[in-house]
């Protein structure tokens, strides 16, 4: 039974990943992830794949809603927010545990979601974006407003970590919290993932792609944009959590997580990457802090005073993708093994093999 069992596996892995360059890619990238911290690398490179982790389940959260269900969001941050604020709160104010206060922090951006969905789904295009790029800049006056003991006001809050010193070492806590981060970016993609492919996701795209349409063929439009909200703000909440309580990243909660620059950077990761994809944003959230921490951070020298030279360096790179490779770098190389796949005439092998493929008819 034991070895029928496994015959059956070996064959649904071979048919759904060995047999399919772009998963096989995955798979391999997968099991590179897995050996880093047996390299022993420093703490900065740990922390930054930690960050890059965690961003990228923040960046395919957006780009389910955007890229499948088409509801153009520029305040996502605000679900980002919510989520590590209400988990670092619970435990500060009500001392409850951490795995108990991150669900409860997802539920409750949840909830926020469906509440401010109705309003949102209302409006479309630039409008929506308009109206969510709101939400954000409003929830983050009220945090500054209200007391100091309420919401910590700019400074925030420090979260409790996950891994604590004791009884971890320095360097332990860096490699299980590099472990956990991937763990949850794992199962957040294939999560995400099938639900992208699912009967909703199908849906989804309808509503994108011709939203009179899907009425007309008895959709409820407005039940699958709140499920899209719900879907996208729950992966962006449970970011927002382990932003907070995993001390490579920041180890505070404030109210820099409502800033206009924490919208944005799920849409600059998702566009690298490939928008519509879910894996995309997780390839473009490498890409990024690759190009910014390394390369641009490392290699480019300009004095302290010329600063947003390298942020200007950075749109520069960030236009040249938008206009080479307008469904970004994380669609190219699988784009390429499936064409190579393909059949084509004899003579556009060899030294073509690169370059557009005419397909047979």
């Amino acid at each position: 039974m034991v070895t029928a069992y496994l015959r059956r596996a070996y064959s649904s892995f071979a048919t759904s990943v060995l047999d399919r360059p772009s998963r096989l890619l995955s798979f391999l990238f997968f099991l590179l992830l897995l050996v880093v911290p047996l390299s022993k690398p420093g703490p900065r490179l740990l922390g930054m794949l930690v960050m890059v982790h965690i961003m990228a389940i923040f960046a395919a959260s957006w780009d389910l809603l955007v890229g499948r269900a088409g509801q153009i969001s520029l305040g996502h941050a605000l679900f980002f927010a919510i989520g590590g604020y209400s988990s670092v709160m619970l435990f500060r104010f009500f001392k409850l545990p951490i795995w108990v206060t991150i669900p409860i922090g997802v539920l409750v951006s949840v909830l926020v979601a469906l509440l401010l969905g109705f309003p949102c789904v209302r409006v479309k295009g630039p409008y929506l974006a308009l109206v969510t790029m709101a939400f954000p800049a409003i929830l983050s006056t009220v945090f500054t407003a209200l007391p100091l003991g309420w919401f910590g006001k700019d400074t925030g809050f420090r979260a409790p970590a996950i891994f604590p010193i004791i009884p971890y070492t320095y360097s332990q806590q860096k490699v299980l919290e590099y472990y956990l981060s991937l763990l949850i970016l794992f199962m957040s993609a294939i999560i995400l993932y099938k639900v992208a492919t699912s009967k909703t996701g199908i849906v989804f795209i309808s509503i994108l792609d011709d939203e009179q349409a899907s009425k007309a063929c008895g959709i409820n439009v407005t039940k699958h944009k709140l499920l899209a909200f719900a879907i996208s703000a729950l992966f962006g909440s449970l970011a927002g959590c382990f932003f907070g309580h995993l001390q490579s990243i920041s180890g505070y909660v404030n109210t820099g997580m409502l800033s206009l620059t924490m919208s944005f950077l799920p849409v600059m990761i998702t566009i690298i990457g490939g928008i519509g994809t879910i894996y995309g944003p997780i390839v473009g959230a490498y890409i990024y802090y690759f190009v910014s921490n390394y390369i641009i951070g490392t290699y480019v020298k300009i004095p302290p005073l010329w600063m947003p030279i390298k942020e200007f360096i950075f749109i520069i790179f960030l236009i040249i993708i938008i206009l080479k490779w307008p469904r970004g770098l994380g669609t190219f190389v699988p784009d390429k093994l499936e064409d190579l796949q393909e059949a084509r005439e004899i003579e556009e092998r060899g030294k073509y093999i690169w370059k557009t493929y005419r397909k047979k008819k």
